[in-house]
């Protein structure tokens, strides 16, 4: 790889020192490189954090520094250019930043002499549908969660697959996860821990109003629908559809999201020889 662009947290990266830095270090080498600040001010509403038409046609890797969350941003704006993505962790140790600030210059020597690999991550399509029409659609690396908004009020879901009914249950909230947000919000709501190359679905309640209903998970291929039966109406508090905890649409009673698997993967460089099992023993010993 010879063609670059960072885009970088400029909460985390103060004075986008690290940005600049890496930059310098690539250039010095014989490459190419932009850097955009990631920010989420003034965006427009066809980005999240990043206008990917100030991404030459010819870079060949997306450098994200900040951690996580950033990567997350940045994999939603840049999955329709099908760009890889390598991210730079300058927080704590991260699931999908695999990188740290001491590993910077070894990691672009990989870079630059084509030594790593491509791993694709299943990303979610979400469509919200009021009264029967489309009202808004997005993707998400993580998940896609339905929940509250407002008054402390529990909501009533009816959950279909493939058309079919499944089951219905009142709950402060359902996350729907890829294998990637399995480590998420899932996992915090009591969702199993799945490896993240996996392709699946994983429908989680949050705080469900009942004892016998757990974590459930679907191939890759079927589509989950969500409907609104209870607990929000007008003047009292509302529901709303979350996409990577950044894009919020909100639902009334009646309104439905529907998720399937995105017809586009996202594609993280993976460079170091830190396992996820690795990652996870280190996140456990915490």
């Amino acid at each position: 790889m010879k063609k670059f662009y960072i885009i970088a947290n400029s909460e985390k990266d103060e004075g986008m020192q690290v940005a600049g830095m890496t930059a310098r270090y690539l250039e010095s080498h014989g490459c190419f490189c932009v850097i955009r600040p990631a920010t989420s001010r003034g965006r427009e509403p066809f980005h999240h954090y990043t206008d990917i038409n100030h991404i030459p046609e010819d870079v060949e890797c997306v450098i994200v520094l900040g951690g996580d969350g950033t990567l997350l941003q940045a994999a939603r704006d840049v999955v329709s250019r099908q760009i890889p993505l390598l991210g730079i962790n300058l927080g704590t140790l991260g699931y999908l930043a695999e990188i740290d600030r001491e590993s910077i210059e070894p990691a672009l020597n990989h870079l630059m002499a084509d030594e790593y690999v491509l791993e694709n991550r299943m990303m979610l399509q979400g469509k919200v549908y009021h009264k029967g029409k489309m009202i808004a659609e997005d993707v998400a690396l993580n998940d896609i969660v339905i929940g509250r908004d407002g008054p402390l009020r529990v909501i009533g879901f009816n959950n279909y697959v493939n058309g079919e009914f499944l089951n219905s249950y009142k709950a402060d909230g359902i996350i729907i996860s890829t294998a990637t947000g399995s480590t998420g919000y899932s996992l915090s709501a009591g969702g199993p821990i799945v490896s993240p190359e996996t392709n699946i679905m994983i429908m989680t309640p949050v705080a469900p109003h009942t004892l016998n209903t757990r974590s459930i998970i679907f191939p890759a291929g079927d589509e989950i629908a969500v409907e609104i039966t209870h607990g929000v109406q007008m003047g009292q508090g509302k529901a709303i559809a979350s996409f990577d905890g950044d894009t919020n649409i909100s639902m009334t009673l009646g309104d439905k999201v529907v998720i399937r698997r995105s017809v586009q993967d996202t594609k993280i460089v993976k460079i170091s020889n830190i396992s996820f099992l690795e990652v996870l023993r280190k996140k456990m010993k915490n």
